[in-house]
């Protein structure tokens, strides 16, 4: 046991040194040494230390991204950055003065950081210049501020061309590197779903799944959801050359995959309830945890560069899966075994997906790219700035890096290193900084500071480490209090944003269910009914990822001002089961439309889509009564009688994923209705409502 938890760490370690975040921060590491380097021994230390400041100003929005573009994304740093050390430069003896630049500044650093991931390297940046500008030296006068802002602006200037050249040249690694992490990303997905396959006495409905496994569930599809879109930024850029074209083709699949792995877990609970299931469900988890497996192999070999192995079909043994039904047990709807025969054929299109993904990293199998070729611009990122801001929640964890890292710092310094030495310190720091900088704060912060102390040292060559210590720490203990006395002045708490996330949410989910539902998907994928729904798809996802994101947030915040925690969480659940039953309708309508009988379901799907559409299309949902359900024409009423999905027509098993999106839809109306209900009325802290969120937030 303990040689295995061995290797899976060192595999784990491996897998964090070979991924694009370390790769990048490398990267913007060597150009911090070559350029502070070079200038060292061009015009000296002093000159350096300026010219570094101005590399590190810049470096914050050199991230893994498109060709594209690199170069004007990577200009705002340094040209807000410049004159703002300059200012401060010539301000250092006039304290009000200075106070009057640095308060309107970071007000408006932090505005920078409602644009989000485009916002916050700027702010940072903004940040930087201000904080190393004031650690530098009193200047004697203003031929030294201009001095010293020359050697910034150099620094800044040749940092800009290399992170443009720098990001051309790893292009083709940022591709592989992106994708690996997405399949990482996706098995891990893929073993959480499996976990579930697990016995279970009694039905629940969704809102009784247990907490910690939907939360854990909707936090993974969220950040799934995150990291496809940074993907999909890097990997569908003119995929004109074979290689690109396969990794973008197995893009496309995970997208798929994702889309099976939400029906996966549909009438899992039902099943779970049957005393015979335990072996079906054993088997089924087997094979998922397999395939995740075998994903997670796929990623290992694109991070090595190695010919993945092709991957085995399961579906014989997903095809042998079968549950003996009770025949003097009479049931209304679906037999146990019929729900077990439908959940294993739902797992077998994850399994043709996984094996199209590996055949096509093998090259065996060539990529589908009509949708990727013709329209890549609909699905990256836009390039325009927004003026829709949103909360950015202090992080104590910062704060105890910053302490932890000031520890870190007065130890190096403490060994009176050699400029060199201390600029080889400043570049591994550098390094860590930059690139975990999406993946866990704590270690950026610790890195950042001996990074920013360091810097500091260089630059005022000679100060006491021990000074460093205790001004650092006394800074930083200040800036933590106004920090936090500021969230209580004029505060945007989440409730404030969350009636627009609602609102996101149903209008995503609507249109995502009428497009769903379209017999236009019938036609090639590179159809423009089919690649409205992708579009939609991608929207339902983000929408309700961003509502998981702000739900988290809200945990942080003061019980008196949460939003209402239960029906958000009801919300969720219901929109992430909605999305899994319109999946399983889509893989029907396209993956098996040979046992579907068109004149049999046309109906159903367009009165479904008007239904959905008249329970959660409007913009301000009231709750009501459930929609009652209607018999689809040419059918009996009553039960649908359902067969063996691996031999027979699916259309009954389609009209039973209808009805249940139907009782879905009104789910999600009334779980809107009570959050709108409860953000319209003040809070108050007594209420049971407010109580379990507080245990919750503990």
């Amino acid at each position: 046991m303990q040689a295995a938890g061995a290797v899976d760490r060192g595999r784990a370690a491996l897998r964090v040194a070979l991924s694009h975040y370390v790769a990048n921060g490398l990267s913007v590491a060597a150009g911090l040494l070559l350029i502070s380097g070079g200038i060292q021994f061009w015009l000296g230390t002093l000159a350096a230390s300026a010219a570094a400041v101005g590399v590190i100003v810049t470096s914050p929005p050199d991230l893994p991204g498109p060709r594209r573009g690199k170069f004007l994304q990577m200009l705002p740093a340094p040209l807000i950055g410049l004159p703002l050390f300059f200012v401060v430069q010539m301000l250092h003896a006039a304290p009000i003065r200075l106070g009057l630049v640095l308060v309107p500044a970071t007000f408006i650093a932090f505005v920078a950081m409602a644009w989000g991931k485009r916002g916050i390297p700027i702010a940072i940046a903004v940040m930087l210049a201000m904080v190393l500008s004031m650690a530098t030296p009193k200047p004697s006068g203003l031929a030294e501020a201009i001095e010293r802002t020359w050697h910034f602006g150099l620094g800044a200037a040749l940092y800009v061309l290399y992170a443009t050249l720098a990001n051309l040249a790893l292009n083709g690694r940022y591709r592989t590197l992106s994708v690996a992490d997405v399949l990482m990303s996706l098995a891990a997905l893929m073993r959480t779903e499996a976990s579930q396959f697990v016995p279970q006495d009694e039905t629940r409905d969704i809102r009784d799944t247990p907490a910690p496994m939907l939360g854990r569930l909707l936090r993974e599809q969220a950040a799934l959801a995150d990291q496809l879109q940074a993907t999909r930024d890097i990997v569908l850029e003119s995929p004109r050359t074979p290689r690109r074209q396969r990794l973008a083709g197995m893009l496309v699949v995970v997208l798929e995959l994702r889309d099976h792995l939400l029906a996966s877990e549909l009438d899992l609970d039902a099943l779970k309830a049957h005393p015979a299931h335990t072996d079906a469900l054993i088997e089924m988890r087997r094979v998922l945890e397999e395939l995740a497996d075998e994903t997670a192999a796929l990623a290992d070999s694109l991070l090595l560069g190695r010919r993945p192995s092709a991957v085995a079909t399961r579906r014989p043994r997903l095809a042998a899966i079968h549950l003996p039904d009770d025949p003097t047990v009479r049931r209304a709807g679906p037999t146990p075994a019929l729900l077990a025969r439908g959940l294993a054929s739902r797992i077998g299109h994850i399994n043709d997906e996984v094996m199209r993904l590996a055949a096509i990293a093998r090259g065996d199998t060539a990529p589908d790219l009509a949708v990727v070729r013709t329209n890549w611009q609909l699905f990256v990122s836009p390039t325009a700035w927004s003026w829709r801001p949103f909360l950015t929640l202090w992080r104590w964890d910062a704060v105890a890096g910053t302490l932890l890292g000031c520890v870190f710092a007065v130890g190096l310094l403490s060994t009176h290193p050699t400029p060199l030495g201390l600029l080889g310190a400043m570049v591994v720091a550098q390094a860590i900084a930059h690139g975990f900088a999406v993946r866990r704060y704590l270690i950026t912060a610790v890195a950042a500071t001996v990074l920013g102390l360091s810097q500091a040292h260089l630059l005022h060559a000679g100060v006491a480490p021990t000074f460093a210590l205790f001004e650092r720490v006394a800074d930083t203990l200040i800036g933590a209090t106004v920090a936090w006395a500021f969230c209580y002045v004029l505060p945007s708490w989440e409730r404030h944003q969350l009636p627009a996330l609602v609102a996101r949410v149903l209008t995503a989910q609507a249109l995502h269910a009428r497009l769903a539902l379209g017999l236009g998907q019938l036609q090639a994928v590179d159809s423009s009914p089919e690649l409205e729904w992708r579009l939609a798809r991608r929207e339902a996802f983000d929408s309700l990822s961003a509502l998981v994101q702000a739900t988290q947030r809200a945990l942080s915040e003061p019980r008196a001002v949460q939003p209402p925690i239960e029906p958000l969480e009801h919300l969720q659940a219901h929109s992430y089961q909605l999305l899994a039953q319109l999946s399983a309708v889509k893989s029907m309508l396209v993956l098996r439309r040979d046992r579907l009988t068109p004149a049999e379901v046309s109906g159903p799907l367009a009165r479904t889509a008007a239904r959905i559409e008249v329970a959660i299309g409007g913009s301000a949902p009231t709750a009501g009564p459930a929609l009652p359900a209607q018999a689809p024409s040419g059918t009996p009423a009553g039960p649908i009688p359902l067969l063996d999905p691996f031999e027979n027509d699916i259309s009954p098993w389609l009209l039973r994923r209808l009805d249940l999106a139907t009782t879905l839809a009104t789910q999600v109306r009334d779980d809107a209705a009570r959050i709108l209900q409860s953000l319209d009325t003040p809070p108050d802290s007594s209420s049971p409502l407010s109580t379990t969120s507080l245990e919750r937030t503990s």
